[in-house]
């Protein structure tokens, strides 16, 4: 059993950042594929970005270029580091774990989940 918890989430303005982490336990965390989703109110989970093993990296677009996803697995701890925050940018954020290789935008491809972080930006 994996657990991840996130930490770092709050309120910003727009064009400010901010940085996610997501701490997890058990020690294979440098075996497994690590996701960030969001959910905003009313809308469904919507995949934000994903992290491999070897740093491979796979961004949406509509953060391409604002957010990095990194890993620090001496750490047990996968980050987002968001920058150039927009009001859409509003929603709780969940780190996820893969056990299976590949990355992947499907958040029924993963198998554990965090509890969510919010993330408000405001305009």
């Amino acid at each position: 059993q994996v657990q991840l918890v996130e930490s770092g989430g709050g309120l910003v303005q727009a064009g400010g950042s901010l940085r996610l982490s997501c701490a997890a336990s058990g020690r294979t965390f440098s075996t497994y594929w690590m996701g960030w989703f969001r959910q905003a109110p009313g809308k469904e989970r919507e995949f934000v970005a994903a992290l491999g093993r070897t740093s491979s990296t796979y961004y949406a677009d509509s953060v391409k270029g604002r957010f990095t996803i990194s890993r620090d697995d001496a750490k047990n701890t996968v980050y987002l580091q968001m920058n150039s925050l927009k009001p859409e940018d509003t929603a709780v954020y969940y780190c996820a774990a893969r056990i299976a290789l590949g990355l992947t935008s499907m958040a029924e491809d993963y198998d554990y989940w965090g509890q969510g972080a919010q993330v408000t930006v405001s305009s």
